[in-house]
């Protein structure tokens, strides 16, 4: 059973409403006004946890031996009231696909002159 959950900005401008499946093993939020749920965080402070992983995983790949000169991660976020943002097991499960894609400066390349 779907549920709105209201998930307020940090600027405390606006708010996000979001219709979510509870995820299983999290209970459900008592409802506030108009019958919606209030998330326990702000929006952005539930996709900290995300932002971080996408961070972390970039650094694995900054730190290879030769690393890439592109790198792109892309996955699936469901958003829970209780439990924030969290990775989705598939792109298809997730709420909203996020695709974060770094590129890094072309590298020079000298050319030796034969003569």
């Amino acid at each position: 059973m779907t549920e709105l959950v209201r998930f307020e900005l940090d600027d405390k401008e606006g708010s996000v409403l979001v219709e979510l499946d509870p995820l299983p093993g999290f209970e459900r939020l008592s409802r506030g006004e108009g019958n919606l749920a209030q998330a326990k965080v702000s929006f952005e402070n539930a996709l900290t946890g995300v932002r971080d992983a996408a961070s972390s995983a970039l650094r694995q790949f900054q730190e290879m031996a030769v690393p890439p000169d592109e790198v792109e991660l892309q996955f699936g976020v469901r958003l829970s009231a209780s439990a924030g943002a969290v990775i989705a097991k598939t792109g298809v499960e997730g709420h909203f696909e996020v695709r974060i894609k770094w590129q890094r400066e072309p590298r020079l390349r000298i050319l030796s002159d034969p003569s």
